[in-house]
């Protein structure tokens, strides 16, 4: 950085250094449940397994905030995003590059709330609100294991990170 006196030349420099840095896709996805323990899960009609609400983070978008549009996108309600239960990186696969996935706690649904969910994006089908094994059985493998552990980080209160989990 030596001989960079000025703000100009410091801008560029540091603006050089921003092209040449790696950029990741983010995924955000919330784990909702009910009462019971139960999950909500979404069909999306572009994949061939179910997922966890949420989708892809926009460009300089905050992973909390992409997660509330998303729901509200989705399912047609607003919820409040709590702690981040996964953090996993994801390694490139078939057309896509490498990726970051946060899953984040959305929270217990009361009745009322899960009576307001509604389909309100075209890309989801439906919506359901099951058993973890029925999740599990419904859910591509990788995505049924950040389940398994964003509901154990949920309940103990941890937080899991993984990398190459797909």
């Amino acid at each position: 950085m030596a001989g960079l006196t000025d703000g100009k030349d410091q801008f560029a420099y540091f603006a050089e250094g921003n092209a040449k840095q790696a950029r990741k896709r983010v995924a955000a996805k919330v784990l909702l449940r009910d009462e019971q323990g139960r999950v909500v899960l979404v069909n999306p009609t572009y994949k061939d397994f179910w997922d966890l609400p949420g989708g892809m983070v926009e460009g300089n978008e905050p992973p909390t905030i992409a997660a509330v549009r998303e729901v509200r996108e989705e399912l047609g309600v607003q919820v409040q995003i709590g702690r981040l239960l996964v953090l996993d990186w994801e390694a490139p696969h078939g057309p896509w590059d490498d990726q970051l996935v946060f899953v984040f706690d959305g929270g217990v649904l009361g009745p009322e709330q899960i009576e307001a969910l509604e389909v309100s994006d075209p890309e989801i089908s439906e919506f359901e609100v099951v058993e973890i094994g029925d999740a599990r059985r419904r859910l591509r493998p990788d995505m049924a294991k950040k389940l398994e552990r964003a509901v154990a980080a949920a309940e103990s209160g941890a937080f899991g990170y993984a990398e190459g989990a797909r």
